[in-house]
Formats: structure tokens, sequence, C-alpha cells
């Protein structure tokens, strides 16, 4: 975008959302331009942001949002996500509009923290809280080099936007409040997502197709590129799903880095979308365990397909190459599918992992929520909506048990899988629990028992 105009804008005492709307509104109005928000601290509410207009934020800028979810109301977006419709900056079908500059986004999670839950390692967040950038269908989309910290839910969601770029973007939040998503390309055709740095609690860079009111999927999400990026996430770093009512195609993840996190790479498929033609390459990983609060514990890989809702056969996996992957894992590689809808034409090529046991122990299990128990918990099973409920035995539901203990490679019900030069290193002797395979191949045999193949 090259500016027609500037509007520099100096920090002003108390809430300054008036005035930053006004200078907004009037170059959108005007032919675009940019709205540079100047060294200092600068409180607003809610912002919407017009087409053909820059928001700036100047070295040594800072933007703090109102800790308040009211302050928010007249920013409401479409897409509910953990009952949030609200948004610190929005923007609706505007052409040519981006967030820029080395100023920061204080976003203030520690006022949308009502508890801790120490029993699964996570904070209790409060039941409404507001993302911090909501653009839906856009185009022409860049946000560089901002860095954005403690966002109390998700941090930056695309909904049905086309031609976006998120490039050297950091993002810093709270590693136990859940539902602080990094990056969220939703239904997006065309999007570059490179040289980023996110740490978080949830996912790192996640891609999916939300409903929208009507409860028809707003879209498909393909033609995505993720590179260069290096990603903290107590959940998983670099993901498709969970909601997937269209379909995902053409997405690669390459040349990226994840430590210091529970899963690395996921692909999840619950909600009827197809996943197609994905591709992981070139990535380091460092995966650990995590409390049972989180899903997954230590995972370099998952792949599953589950039925969220009986009546709705969940999407096929197809057409998956995850190669040249290096690094250290607590959990297993896991390709599983409950689902008649299956996951077909995996290809792994030159992996090279070590496995070693955590402290936890939870790596011993695999895991498969979000499953239809996590739509609702029951009041007598705890837990939290789209996180984790138990059983009347107490156990979280969609924990599973590995058959025969933890193996290095665990495949289920999966048409056409090829392994080249996959290579895990494991401890000698094996820990307590773990599986003496290191590869256990298992498939439905016609009468519905389990054919083993290891």
């Amino acid at each position: 975008m090259s500016p027609v105009s500037l509007v520099a804008i100096e920090p002003a005492e108390g809430d300054d959302t008036v005035r930053l709307q006004a200078a907004i509104d009037g170059l959108s109005a005007s032919g675009g331009g940019r709205v540079a928000l100047m060294a200092g601290i600068h409180v607003c509410r809610g912002l919407q942001l017009r087409s053909d207009v820059d928001l700036h934020l100047a070295a040594g800028a800072i933007l703090r949002p109102v800790a308040d979810y009211e302050a928010y109301a007249h920013t409401s977006v479409s897409v509910i996500a953990e009952k949030s419709d609200r948004g610190m900056i929005v923007a609706r079908d505007a052409r040519r509009i981006s967030l820029t500059g080395a100023g920061r986004i204080e976003a203030g999670c520690d006022s949308f923290i009502v508890g801790d839950d120490e029993t699964v390692g996570t904070f209790i967040p409060a039941e409404f809280r507001p993302r911090v950038v909501v653009f839906e269908g856009c185009d022409e989309v860049e946000i560089s080099s901002v860095h954005i910290s403690r966002s109390p839910m998700w941090t930056l969601h695309f909904v049905n936007c086309t031609d976006v770029v998120v490039r050297n973007v950091t993002i810093d939040n709270d590693r136990r409040l859940p539902n602080t998503d990094g990056i969220v390309l939703d239904a997006c055709r065309g999007a570059v997502i490179e040289d980023c740095r996110i740490s978080t609690a949830d996912d790192g860079v996640c891609l999916k197709t939300s409903i929208g009111p009507d409860r028809v999927a707003i879209g498909r999400c393909e033609n995505i590129l993720v590179r260069r990026c290096s990603v903290q996430s107590l959940s998983c770093a670099l993901k498709i799903g969970t909601e997937t009512h269209g379909d995902v195609t053409n997405v690669v993840f390459e040349d990226c880095n994840v430590s210091s996190s529970n899963r690395a790479l996921g692909i999840f498929s619950r909600d009827g979308g197809r996943i197609s033609n994905v591709r992981f390459s070139r990535i380091a990983v460092e995966c650990r365990e995590t409390p049972d609060g989180f899903w997954g514990s230590g995972e370099a890989l998952t792949v599953n397909v589950v039925d969220r809702i009986a009546e709705r056969t969940a999407g096929a996996i197809e057409n998956l190459i995850v190669e040249d992957i290096t690094g250290r894992m607590e959990g297993a590689i896991t390709v599983i599918s409950t689902s008649s809808a299956g996951i077909r034409n995996a290809s792994l090529a030159r992996i090279a992992i070590d496995q070693q046991p955590g402290q936890l122990g939870t790596a011993r299990s695999y895991d498969l929520r979000p499953t239809n128990a996590d739509l609702s918990p029951k009041a007598d099973g705890g837990g939290r909506a789209n996180a984790w409920t138990r059983g009347s035995d107490g156990r979280v539901i969609g924990l599973e048990n590995y058959p025969g203990g933890m193996p290095a490679v665990y495949v289920a019900d999966v048409t056409g899988i090829l392994m080249n030069e996959v290579r895990i290193t494991r401890p000698t002797p094996l820990p307590q629990g773990w599986n003496k395979n290191d590869a256990v191949f298992e498939t439905a045999a016609p009468d519905g028992s389990g054919a083993w193949q290891n």
C-alpha cells in the first residue's frame, strides 16, 4: 500500500478512541493513507479499520486496548469463537488494509483470568473475552512487524479473507491461558505467513473453516504458505483444524522451528470438510509432555479423523507429505482415523527424532479430543466446553491407552501410508509403559476386531 497522506497521532490522556476512529474514517473517505500512532501509550476501546488505511504503530508506540469486554460492544464480529463475538481491532469487507510498524499492542489478558486450575495446568478464563484482531471478508491484507503481547483470546483471526500477508510479527502470550491462539486463518484463500515468532498456550498457527451465523461453512481454506516461523505452543504449534466445516487444500508448512512445545505438527478433521494436499517440510521440533488439560502430550506429529457429531461424518484427510523432520519428542507420532471418512495416501520421509520419557507420564495415552463429549461437558464430569471433561471413571474423555504401551509410531485405520527413512531413537532399556515395537499398525477387521501388524 502506498499511503497518499499521513495523520500522526500523539499520545493523549485517557481513552482516545474517538480521535483514532475519526482519523481512520477520514483517511479512508479521502482515498486512503496512514494513521501513525507516535511513541507513547495510546488507550482505546474497539477500532474499525477501513479500506485503504494503514494503522501504523511507530517505534515506541504502545496501543493499550481497554481491558473490559463491554468496551468492544461496537466492534462485534459475525464468527463466534469461545463465546467471543468481539474484537479489539476489526475490519469487515475492507480492501487494502494493514497493521504495521515496530510498536506494540499490549492486550491485557490478566483482566480476563478468573482462577487457576492447577489440576490440569491452566488458568480459568473469563466467560467472555475479546480477540485482538478480527478481519472478516477482507482482501489485500497485511500485518507486519508489530509486537502483540498477552492476548486474552485468539490474537490474529482472519475470516474469509483473500490475499493475506503476515510477516515478521511477534506474538507473546501467557503460556497458561487457554484459547490464546497466535494466528488463525479461517476459510482464507491465498495467504503467506512468514518470519513470525509466536509463543502461546494454545495453537501457534492454525488453519480452520468455521460455520457462520447461518450454520453453513463460511468457505474453503486454500493456497496457504507458512514458512520460517518460530513457534512455542502448549497446544499444537502448526495445525489444521479442529473446525473443518469447509474443505482445506493446498497447504505448505516449511522451514519452521518448533520449541518448548506440546504437539508440533497436527491435522484434525471433525466436521465434514475434506483436507487434502498438505505438506510439512524441513521442520525442527521439540515436544514435551503437558498436563491433561492440554490436548495431546508431546507428539511430533498428530493426524486424526473423528466424527465430532455422530450424524455428521468428518471429512477425509488425503495426500499428506511429512518430510525432513528432526528433533525430540516425549510422545509419539500418531496417525489415526476412527471415522469412516478415513486417511488416505500419507507419506513420512526422512524423519529423525529422539524419543525420550517425560516427567509427567501423560504421553503414554493418545488423545482424540475434541470429541462429542467436549461440546457440552456434564456438570458431574467437571471440565470446560471444547477443552476437557471426565467420564464416570474419572478419566479425561478422549484419552486412550496405546495397545501394548506407547510405541514410536502408531497408525490406525489408514489406507496407503508410506514410511521411508523414518528413524526414531528410543532409550534402552525402554521405560515402563512403552511398547516393545517401534511402530504399531492397527486395522479394523470385517467383524470389528483388531488385526495387528507390527
